[in-house]
């Protein structure tokens, strides 16, 4: 069955991007349009409509569907949790933790993402997010010279990426341990450039990269 739009806005809830949010929870789960409206209860041509027209506002009820069959939440969705920090969620009664193979660790780095680089600085210890892709082996990233990740060259740092599903209360976190250096050949920063994802989200003139060597990696995974 089709559904029409709702006019109806889930109350108290600020109005996100749903059709991007949408598609991009999807396709992290590796699903295709059809699966997902099955999952759902609805039409794939209403789902369609959801992920192409940004100024679609559906009813509080096929929210919570899409939110269900998308293993996430309502206020994940209409982007209700921007500004808040993750795991604000209750801990599942029956939690498992378990201990990462370093196999697994590297394949959740992924090629790219966003993670959490911990530096010694004058000032003291200092954590800061950088968007990373993995090239050879190593985290690589740019930045700016005498910016504070910067700092990190010539010293040992820490490396951290996780993920949390506040739907499930699952979640799982890798840290990587090694030295950080600087590239100073020129011709290694060219190949970086051809092969990294994207560019920095930060904006502005980056041009120093620096590489991690992951000596230590480790990681940690809490199911339900």
């Amino acid at each position: 069955m089709t559904e029409p739009a709702s006019s109806h806005a889930v109350e108290g809830r600020p109005m996100g991007d749903l059709a991007r949010r949408i598609t991009q929870r999807r396709t992290e789960l590796g699903l295709t349009r059809q699966e997902t409206a099955t999952r759902a209860g609805m039409a794939p041509a209403y789902l369609q409509y959801l992920e192409e027209r940004p100024a679609a506002d559906p009813g509080a009820g096929t929210l919570l569907r899409l939110a269900g069959a998308l293993k996430t939440t309502v206020r994940h969705l209409t982007g209700g949790d921007t500004e808040l920090p993750p795991g604000l969620g209750r801990a599942s009664r029956t939690p498992r933790f378990t201990e990462l193979t370093e196999a697994e660790c590297r394949s959740l780095l992924s090629p790219h993402g966003v993670g959490r680089l911990a530096v010694s600085t004058a000032a003291g210890p200092v954590v800061m997010p950088v968007n990373y892709s993995v090239v050879d082996g190593e985290i690589v990233f740019r930045t700016a010279p005498g910016s504070t990740p910067a700092q990190a060259a010539g010293h040992q740092v820490a490396f951290e990426v996780d993920r949390i599903d506040e739907a499930f209360s699952e979640g799982w976190s890798v840290l990587v341990r090694g030295p950080a250096r600087a590239v100073t050949d020129q011709d290694e920063a060219a190949r970086l450039e051809e092969q990294v994802f994207s560019t920095p989200w930060a904006g502005g003139r980056r041009e120093l990269w620096l590489c991690v060597e992951p000596v230590g990696v480790t990681g940690r995974r809490i199911t339900v």
